[in-house]
């Protein structure tokens, strides 16, 4: 691996591009190996996110921001087109809206994949839009492999090297960047026009954290759909010869001097070596419970207290010593009332880790819908446990959140239970249990339970084996092979539920 140093650079330095990240992570994409050179534990991961997201999907199809997004896209119809969950087999759609409505569905539920470092991030959130353009370009599995691989690769480097929470600004600017470059690698297009993408897809993604602050909207779905679509666009414009914002990153008005630590900013990038293998994916994990990440180790270890509190209304207080990260984005020191508020929706509970702890004390455990019922949220003896818990940040939490090695890295914290009489309780967990240091970690098992899990009843055994067996031979799929990536679903029912949505534009 190669340390790139990054800072800003005045105009008058004119910095030639083979010195700028955005073609520095060009140049990572474009080097990206075949399928065939791929390494097989990567190659075997990207079948299983495919699996992750496919399931997520599913079950977020008759949610509202996932059919908005579904019935804005069924507007804009093309061929040959992409494929879109939810929607009649034959249906195409443009592949920037088809990656809109597709990355929505993957989103809406908060539990598809994860990589959190210097700030979050979603990978999988990539894979909509890749498959999208795979699909309306003829591409084969072996392609949308190589492709995916890329789009991993920049993002987890984008996400170890530069914060953009510090700032305020969203986590799918780094995901623009590596849509575009993983679009890039699955198309074989030159660097230079992948450059130029990278670009343009960094400049208009570029937002603030609003959409994940306060009052949280269904904006939280949309953003990286958006995202994905935007990335798509830029590379078509790019493909036409159109240039982009340069430099975008070092530049005396760009992202890192205005955006981010300001003119004296300076970040160190790791990229990959030419020819070295691309790995990056395996550095990332998945959810098995759907609510942010840094709730998944919580939510566990909720679990194993639960035989040790007795009578939860026996419970004075509660504590939870966490993270820098986790105490400010989802606990308490985040400031929002709304994280404690009983009529709060989906979006705030599922970003609200004492919702979150009181809610598994008590059950034991987490579903994806009945954990959020609003009847659930409103339980008198729920709200009473809720209102007891607030969040404490440690600094040895906050040390082995950032911890450079992976497998020493922890998204937990220790939960300090005091009773009415003065006993004390207290446990803690470093990673979930799915986690890949946890104590039982997602195999492709694992994620093919899931997958029937949140399909059953929705897609028939038999349309779960055949897209199980798709997604298992990625690399042998030809182009219409790639429609087998889309569970077969009763859309009767799909598109009566969207017949029931105020109508738009479209």
């Amino acid at each position: 691996m190669i340390d790139h140093q990054v800072r800003v650079h005045p105009s008058a330095d004119r910095l030639p591009r083979e010195e700028q990240l955005a073609w520095k992570l060009a140049a990572v994409a474009t080097g990206t190996q075949e399928a065939p050179g791929l390494d097989p534990e990567a190659a075997e991961m990207v079948s299983n996110r495919i699996i992750d997201n496919a399931a997520v999907a599913v079950a977020s199809l008759r949610r509202r921001p996932v059919a908005v997004a579904r019935t804005q896209g069924a507007g804009h119809r093309a061929a040959p087109g992409a494929s879109a969950f939810g929607l009649p087999a034959g249906t195409r759609l443009s592949p920037e809206w088809a990656a809109w409505a597709n990355g929505t569905a993957v989103r809406e539920l908060d539990f598809h994949d994860t990589y959190l470092a210097a700030d979050y991030s979603h990978p999988g959130d990539n894979i909509p839009p890749l498959l999208a353009v795979a699909q309306h370009t003829g591409r084969s599995g072996a392609d949308l492999l190589r492709g995916i691989t890329a789009a991993y690769e920049i993002h987890v480097a984008l996400v170890k090297g530069i914060c953009l929470h510090a700032h305020r600004i969203d986590h799918v600017a780094h995901l623009g960047a590596a849509t575009a470059a993983g679009i890039g690698a699955m198309l074989r297009l030159d660097t230079e026009t992948v450059y130029q993408a990278i670009q343009q897809a960094v400049h208009t993604t570029t937002a603030t954290r609003q959409s994940r602050k306060g009052e949280i909207s269904s904006w939280k779905a949309f953003a990286p759909a958006f995202a994905g679509k935007a990335a798509i666009e830029a590379v078509d414009r790019a493909m036409r010869g159109e240039g982009s914002p340069s430099p975008v990153y070092e530049g005396e008005d760009g992202f890192l001097a205005w955006m981010l630590d300001g003119p004296e900013a300076s970040y160190t990038v790791t990229l990959p070596e030419p020819g070295e293998t691309r790995r990056a994916i395996l550095d990332t994990y998945t959810k098995e419970h759907s609510a942010e990440y840094q709730a998944q180790a919580i939510i566990d270890l909720a679990r194993g207290l639960r035989a040790k509190t007795g009578p939860l209304e026996k419970v004075r207080s509660i504590v939870l010593h966490t993270s820098h990260h986790t105490h400010h984005v989802i606990g308490s020191g985040s400031g929002d009332p709304q994280k404690y508020d009983p009529n709060a929706g989906r979006e705030t509970l599922d970003h609200s880790v004492p919702y979150i702890f009181a809610v598994a004390l008590e059950d034991g455990g987490w579903h994806h819908e009945r954990s959020y019922a609003p009847e659930r949220a409103r339980r008198p003896a729920t709200v009473e446990l809720w209102q007891k818990i607030s969040t404490v940040e440690d600094p040895e939490w906050t040390r082995r959140y950032h911890d450079p090695d992976p497998a020493r890295r922890a998204f937990g914290g220790r939960a300090v239970i005091t009773l009415d009489d003065g006993t004390v309780i207290e446990d803690g967990l470093a990673v979930a249990d799915a986690h890949p240091a946890g104590a039982r970690p997602f195999d492709r098992a694992g994620y093919t339970a899931k997958f029937r899990a949140l399909t059953d009843g929705i897609v028939t055994p038999a349309a779960q084996d055949a897209f199980l067996r798709s997604a298992a031979h990625l690399v042998e799929l030809d182009t219409e092979g790639l429609s087998g990536l889309f569970p077969a679903v009763d859309t009767d029912t799909v598109a009566a539920y969207d017949a029931t949505l105020p109508k738009g534009l479209f």
